[in-house]
């Protein structure tokens, strides 16, 4: 059996639209496909031609589920790999994020987000600084 891969994750935010759109700016990611999904929801998958993101919402209804890293089964955060750091901060601070928990680590370096759901995001670049 090959290797396997990661295809995806999905997420529930507050406004799929919203969410999906901040994505591509961050991250220059595309819409992928968009539309119906369980429980009468509503996904649209953002991201790269061989993975993405699903950012889901269900008419309209979340519920803040709290500290995921003290929550079994929680999502602590998701993890975007970079070429260029230093851009990518720019980016995200531009869009109105506070950075956090920067750190140089081998074999990279990284910094952390919340996005205005609470969604933790590392952002991280394995390039020589």
């Amino acid at each position: 059996m090959a290797e396997a891969t990661l295809e995806h994750v999905n997420i529930t935010v507050s406004d799929p639209a919203a969410t999906a759109e901040r994505l591509c700016e961050l991250f220059d990611w595309h819409i992928r496909w968009q539309g119906t999904a369980k429980f009468g929801g509503h996904t649209i998958h953002v991201g790269a031609d061989d993975n993405y993101i699903a950012v889901y919402s269900q008419d309209g209804l979340t519920d803040n589920a709290g500290n995921n890293y003290v929550t079994t089964g929680g999502l602590n955060h998701i993890g975007v790999v970079v070429d260029d750091l230093e851009e990518a901060e720019k980016r995200v601070i531009k869009a109105g994020f506070k950075t956090h928990s920067h750190a140089d680590y081998e074999p990279g370096r990284r910094f952390y987000f919340h996005d205005s759901d609470g969604i933790e995001f590392e952002v991280v670049s394995y390039q020589p600084s």
